[in-house]
This record gives structure tokens, C-alpha cells and sequence, in this order.
């Protein structure tokens, strides 16, 4: 017994870590973002590069889905690629799904292709999870707070530019303002 009472005092003394929080500030308004640094190193980390960096500023979600995702971080008002750094390794079989509120780095089909771009799923959407040995899309965050902020998104018109091949353009910019760590 006092072997168990032992080890308990002992994890009492240990650390919490609180789960690292980034505030977005859109011009239709603020949603927070929680990161899961156990589950998602590369990718949380890699989220953080371009907050700290302040290149997430005046991005735009340049594609919004009702019922599936929006997607950002990644091309300005005029819809110019933002730099990148290297893309990273995915982590889709981190265990993290793509369910609704959910935030994960939008890739290309190879698997490893992630930078920049992040997207934000309004529905569970299991087909974007790793499955049989296909890679899928790495879940590492969720929107804790202001979720009807991304749902407001829904409510403007999309269009397609088709001298870019992008479908599902807000017809009025959904701008990044701020995009700050909080906790």
C-alpha cells in the first residue's frame, strides 16, 4: 500500500504541460485552436514555424467546402502561393482523426508533400484518415473555441478561378488578421 501511495505522491509532483493554444483572428472572427504536440510533434511544430514567423498573416481560406473543409494558410488576397519551408513527414497514423473541428495539414498526393496549408473539417471525415497502409491527411489540432467563426465561412458564395485550377474561392476573402500562441 505504501508503495502505491508512494508512487502517487510522486506523479502529483510531476509537471502538467498544458496543451499549446494558437488564437486566429479572421476579418469574420476569432476561433482557437488547440495543438496535439504528443500525438503530432512534426506537424504541430511545423504549425508553429509559420505562426512564429508571422507569414500566416493576411492569408486567405482559399477553399471552403459546406459539409467537408475549409482550407488556408497558403496563397494571399491575390491569390499568391505564400513561401514555404521544407514539407515534412506525415503523420497520419498518429492516431488522430479527421473528425469534425478537427485541424490537419492539407498535402498533395504525396504523402509527405505537407508545409504551409491546414484545413478544418465541418464533418468526420474518416476517408482522409490513414487506412490499410495508405497514408492519409495528419490530424494535429482542433478547434476548441469559435467553431461558428469557421462555420460562417459556409455562408459566402465560392467561385472557380480557372486560370489557377482552384475551385470553391470565397467570392469575398476570409482573411487572416492575427494568428498568435495564447497558452
Amino acid at each position: 500500500m505504501q508503495r502505491y501511495l508512494l508512487a502517487f505522491c510522486l506523479l502529483l509532483a510531476l509537471p502538467v504541460t498544458a496543451a499549446t493554444q494558437v488564437l486566429v483572428t479572421t476579418n469574420l472572427g476569432e476561433f482557437t485552436i488547440q495543438l496535439n504536440e504528443e500525438k503530432a510533434p512534426i506537424s504541430s511544430e511545423n504549425f508553429l514555424r509559420y505562426v512564429e514567423d508571422g507569414s500566416y498573416v493576411d492569408t486567405i481560406f482559399h477553399r471552403v467546402i459546406p459539409g467537408f473543409m475549409a482550407q488556408g494558410g497558403g496563397f494571399d488576397q491575390e491569390m499568391k502561393r505564400r513561401d514555404s519551408y521544407s514539407p515534412i513527414k506525415n503523420e497520419s497514423t498518429n492516431g488522430l482523426e479527421n473528425n469534425r473541428a478537427t485541424v490537419a495539414m492539407a498535402r498533395t498526393q504525396n504523402p509527405d508533400s505537407a508545409t504551409r496549408q491546414f484545413y478544418i473539417n465541418y464533418q468526420n471525415n474518416s476517408f482522409l484518415n490513414a487506412q490499410g497502409g495508405r497514408a492519409g491527411y495528419a490530424v494535429f489540432g482542433e478547434v476548441v473555441k469559435g467553431f461558428s467563426t469557421i462555420e460562417k465561412m459556409t455562408d459566402i458564395p465560392t467561385t472557380t478561378i480557372g486560370s489557377l485550377g482552384m475551385k470553391d474561392v470565397p467570392q469575398q476573402p476570409i482573411v487572416i488578421k492575427a494568428i498568435k500562441i495564447i497558452k
